[in-house]
């Protein structure tokens, strides 16, 4: 009985279960198998350690559990990243730091709430912070310096508060 050499070499198997037709690294299977593990291993790769010597990036863990520091309180040796002067935030205003993508307020006098800049409403960046609020320039969405909840819609849901710090009168980023 003749069969077509195609079917042939797809159903026939070797003893170690690859294809008669050759290794299991030339089927459709092998080759989704070998791409998969590739993609593994660059995303691995790519969410490895750091070998920079002065501690990895911005945003490693390690200090990201601290709360707010409420009047100075931040201790020493909780690392991260100086933004400004404390006397730099004015007390009943904010600051908007671009580059770490925070935005750090004083809503009274030694008390300091930082939050992201990214406003939850439609991912802009927040572009000023006045008369106690927060401002996103694309929809006129509004967010409370006390608590980054919203002032005023169309956002629905508060700014996501960052983690922030006193020490020697510097403002860390935790």
């Amino acid at each position: 009985m003749a069969q077509d050499s195609g079917t042939k070499a797809n159903t026939e198997r070797a003893a170690d279960g690859a294809p008669a037709g050759g290794p299991a690294g030339n089927t459709r299977r092998g080759m989704l198998i070998g791409v998969g593990l590739a993609g593994v291993a660059g995303l691995a790769a790519a969410c490895g350690g750091s070998d920079d010597p002065s501690g990895g990036s911005e945003g490693d863990a390690g200090s990201g559990g601290q709360a707010p520091s409420q009047g100075g309180s931040g201790g020493a040796g909780a690392g991260g990243t100086a933004l400004a002067a404390a006397a730099d935030i004015p007390v009943g205003g904010g600051k908007i730091f671009e580059a770490e993508k925070v935005v750090v307020c004083q809503p009274a006098q030694g008390e300091f709430k930082a939050f992201s800049t990214t406003c939850p409403h439609r991912g802009c960046a927040v572009g000023s912070v006045s008369g106690g609020t927060i401002n996103c320039p694309c929809h006129g969405s509004k967010f409370k310096i006390t608590d980054g909840s919203v002032a005023n819609p169309p956002a629905k849901e508060p700014l996501k508060e960052r983690n922030v710090t006193v020490q020697g009168g510097k403002i860390m980023l935790a």
